[in-house]
């Protein structure tokens, strides 16, 4: 069984008029929500085997800020192909072989919320529907597959774990 969670980079300024859309940095509030979302995950027992993660600022500030939770932090790799990738690129690249059994991808939308969709067959049915509606900033999503090799990802493949965003977790503790 393989592991595939995916996290959209957390709240960004907006970009400057010239300014490059990969410098965009995390906003106030998405420095407090990622790591949120870090606690989250070790709470959880969700710590990655390896992460992939988007050149671009602010996937790399949300990475480092979810890191910072794990007692010892996963392997990281910046993978070029994931800014602003399409949820069929991130198809490609996470189909390629690799021993990690759970993996890590932080990214954008709309290939990430794209992706999600795709991959995912079953799960609680209000959870589905809320993966489908929208991917928040933060968003985080569990699908667990039911193969052993990487390269057999495939649309449907999946099962939704969990959803979470920063917005839910704040909901489930009032």
């Amino acid at each position: 069984m393989r592991r595939l969670m995916l996290l959209r980079h957390a709240k960004t300024e907006r970009a400057d008029p010239g300014a490059r859309d990969r410098d965009r940095k995390l906003t106030k509030r998405g420095r407090a929500d990622a790591p949120l979302i870090g606690a989250y995950m070790v709470r959880h027992g969700l710590v990655p085997d390896l992460a992939l993660v988007s050149p671009a600022e602010r996937a790399r500030e949300t990475w480092q800020l979810v890191a910072a939770s794990f007692a010892k932090a996963p392997q990281a790799v910046t993978d070029e192909r994931i800014y602003n990738a399409t949820a069929d690129k991130l198809m490609t690249v996470l189909s390629e072989p690799r021993s990690a059994r759970s993996l890590l991808v932080v990214g954008h939308n709309p290939g990430i919320h794209d992706l999600a969709v795709e991959l995912i067959a079953s799960g609680e049915v209000e959870a589905r529907e809320r993966v489908a509606e929208k991917l928040p900033t933060s968003g985080f999503v569990v699908v667990d597959l039911a193969f052993d090799d990487w390269q057999l990802l495939h649309a449907h493949a999946g099962r939704l774990d969990r959803f979470v965003s920063p917005r839910l977790i704040a909901a489930a503790t009032e």
